[in-house]
């Protein structure tokens, strides 16, 4: 199956490459801002329990999105701030970077919303993030036990997004 024109997934993960280990944590949030995922790798400060972090998160999604739509130099009809726009909606982001890391972003048209907290000398992870869709469609989506807007928890998709990302350079 191809999601976004990606190539079929292949059951084994792609090999780790020599730099590997740049991930901090992925999140991915359903269309309604429930976390459906939250897994770190790297991260070595906590300074927030997991549901403030999620939330926090969640909102500073949105407000980059909201932001980037009124900032939009090219549309005509700007949307106010906070008004939530459907996903392919007027100007979007992919990824901001600061000092200490990178945020990549992507939003499915269902309204999937996938993060990836990486080192930020990592490029660009679009394509990363598409592979990552795949294997949550493959692996959680068509798993007839799975219950849309519950928590994943499903050891054969942790299993390969775990060494996926430890292999992201």
């Amino acid at each position: 199956m191809q999601f976004f024109g990606a190539t079929e997934i292949n059951p084994s993960p792609p090999a780790v490459t020599a730099s590997g280990n740049n991930a901090h944590m992925i999140y991915i949030f359903n269309r309604n801002g429930v976390c459906l995922l939250y897994r770190e790798w790297n991260r070595s400060l906590h300074t927030l329990n997991a549901q403030q972090d999620q939330k926090l998160m969640f909102g500073l999604l949105f407000s980059l999105k909201s932001l980037t739509a009124k900032m939009d130099p090219v549309s005509v009809e700007k949307v106010n701030l906070g008004v939530p726009q459907l996903p392919g909606q007027g100007c979007s982001f992919h990824s901001f970077r600061t000092n200490t890391y990178k945020l990549s972003f992507m939003e499915t048209p269902s309204g999937i919303k996938l993060i990836l907290v990486t080192n930020p000398r990592t490029g660009d992870l679009r394509e990363s993030l598409k592979y990552i869709y795949n294997l949550y469609v493959e692996y959680v989506v068509k798993n007839p036990l799975y219950t849309p807007g519950t928590p994943i928890k499903y050891e054969l998709f942790n299993t390969t997004l775990d060494q996926y990302v430890r292999g992201l350079g």
